[in-house]
């Protein structure tokens, strides 16, 4: 029998295999301990594939059983498990540890145990051991972009399954672009009714080209649909942490609502750095305070992103509305503008208890409050100076947490943001690097994998791009280091299987299947963005510090 302590993944703190095995069946009972009744639907729910009662016993210790009981001692979100001849014992800190808990028991049973229905006659047998686990780093965040290739509510759901079984706690929902609008608004219908879809979708790499696929695309999320996506996650141990991406990056919201633009603008139907920009005063700052409140009442979440990224301002200089309220506030430069308008939305969000959560440009300006999240998305050195100024950071550089660029270089490869990423280039990764200070180190909630969707128009695609190179992620985001050891290939081969029976139709390691590769039309792996020119591309801007005032480069690294 294949010791499964050995292919966790995430590998835990301590896994020891014992003598032994046990079998849950039919007759297996589930007993809580005071305190711990919530804790035990939770497991309860999550072993819901196994299609075992596990009827409520109330003698702790009985033969046959799965306990569960909470200590306050152990690290946030830490766990043990310890199996033994007679049950399963399930200690958690707290309800999110006894989730962990009960997902890497899930992982030393049959993989079977990933399928929504086993296999007739699957034995639930595991191995006997312990284990000791806690992760090392709070944020274990995956960033889905469903503004420019619309998901449907279907797709979010089963990637909250995907993300908890990997262990990662927060879903970021990148609702707004350019692109599109996906929030329903019933103060201002007109935002998502207009600003929802797009008459056609650039084709192939090149937007001067001018060639489109000819085809409509859109979608949004209702109110209602937020509120059910966030219950779910939720019951997950997952945050939603949705935004609205401000003030650049607009352009569909100014197609509704051209009179808080400067210009006239319409959803894009390509890729790049746009001059959507809203107005950075206050009647913009009211109107989307009332988005933001809709969207609050919807999902109470505790986190809201505001974006802050690739703002194209030079159009607020040519506006004499804006420039007169510049003067106003005494603000030497329009740049300084971005700053105000992110701090006047920080402090609405603020108002109903909800941190704000940026992208590093917002850092440079000065778009932050003082409990602001930083997500540095342009290297080491940007992130580095937010923690050193003593921001919370959420490490998310391109190389290598964007995940919608090539995992290779192979011809066969398909149409991809460049690249490529690697998943040793993902292993490798040091989220909070040794030559930072303690101090720093400290400000570093954790990491986030990105999947920006220019080039990821169906849910099979997002899975080829996401998977593996997300389960190797999510041991650098648990354990808060490069993987150690030099066996993570083995474990992660040993994981495959687990993500066959889940139904994930990732790239298999040596390549793609013939039906995930390019081709030779639209879709081919085409000549993008090398990852040795991005690396020394976003140390500099982020040395620079800078918003870009202008884009000469029509596939943006960040179209955020």
């Amino acid at each position: 029998m294949t010791d499964r302590y050995q292919t966790l993944l995430p590998r835990p703190r301590q896994a020891t295999r014992t003598s032994g095995s046990y079998e849950l069946t039919a007759d297996t009972t589930l007993v809580a301990a005071p305190g711990a009744e919530g804790a035990a639907r939770t497991l309860r729910e999550l072993l819901a594939p196994l299609r075992l009662p596990l009827r409520d016993a109330a003698e702790a210790g009985a033969a046959g059983a799965v306990t569960v009981r909470l200590d306050g001692s152990l690290d946030p979100e830490g766990y043990q498990l310890r199996v033994h001849e007679q049950g399963v014992d399930v200690v958690g800190a707290d309800e999110a540890g006894v989730r962990h808990a009960t997902q890497t028991l899930r992982q030393l049973l049959p993989d079977d145990a990933w399928r929504t229905v086993a296999p007739r006659g699957t034995r639930w047998v595991v191995e006997c051991g312990e284990i000791s686990d806690a992760p090392a780093l709070s944020w274990r965040g995956a960033m889905l972009d469903v503004s420019r290739y619309f998901f449907p509510k279907r797709t979010l759901m089963r990637y909250v399954d995907l993300l908890a079984m990997h262990r990662y706690n927060r879903l970021h929902l990148h609702l707004t672009d350019d692109q599109g609008w996906r929030i329903e608004s019933r103060r201002y219908p007109e935002v998502h009714q207009i600003g929802s879809h797009r008459p056609h979708t650039q084709a192939g790499r090149d937007r001067k080209a001018g060639r489109n696929d000819g085809t409509p695309h859109g979608g949004y999320y209702t109110l209602d649909d937020l509120a059910e996506i966030h219950a779910y996650a939720e019951e997950r141990g997952v945050l939603l942490v949705p935004e609205i991406d401000l003030p650049g990056h607009s352009s569909a919201l100014l197609q509704a609502r051209p009179e808080f633009g400067v210009g006239s603008h319409q959803v894009l139907t390509g890729w790049g750095i746009s001059s959507g920009v809203v107005k950075p005063l206050p009647a913009t700052v009211s109107f989307l305070g009332e988005l933001l409140d809709e969207l609050l009442d919807a999902m109470p979440v505790p986190y809201v992103h505001l974006g802050g990224d690739e703002c194209v301002i030079t159009d607020w200089a040519t506006d004499p509305e804006i420039t007169a309220y510049q003067q106003e506030l005494g603000i030497a430069e329009p740049i300084g503008l971005h700053g105000h308008f992110l701090r006047e939305l920080g402090k609405h969000l603020s108002g109903r208890g909800v941190r704000m959560v940026v992208w590093d440009e917002a850092f440079v300006t000065g778009g932050v409050l003082e409990d602001s999240i930083v997500m540095a998305w342009r290297g080491d050195s940007v992130a580095r100076r937010a923690a050193a100024a003593g921001y919370d950071v959420v490490r998310t550089p391109v190389y290598p947490t964007y995940l919608n660029y090539d995992q290779s270089d192979l011809a066969e490869e398909p149409l991809s943001q460049g690249g490529p990423i690697t998943i040793p280039d993902v292993a490798e990764f040091d989220p909070a690097p040794a030559q930072w200070s303690a101090e720093e180190r400290g400000k570093v909630l954790g990491l986030q994998f990105q999947a920006w969707s220019e080039y990821i128009a169906q849910e099979r695609h997002l899975d080829y791009m996401m998977f593996p190179r997300a389960s190797v992620l999510a041991e650098v985001a648990w354990t808060g280091a490069p993987v150690a050891d030099d066996d993570y290939a083995e474990r992660l081969r040993a994981h495959l299987g687990r993500l066959d029976a889940a139904g994930v139709e990732y790239r298999p390691l040596d390549g793609p299947h013939p039906w995930q590769g390019g081709g030779t039309g639209d879709w081919r792996r085409q000549t993008g963005s090398t990852m040795a020119a991005e690396r020394v591309h976003h140390e500099e801007i982020s040395e620079l510090g800078e918003v870009k005032q202008s884009s000469t480069n029509p596939a943006s690294t960040n179209p955020a």
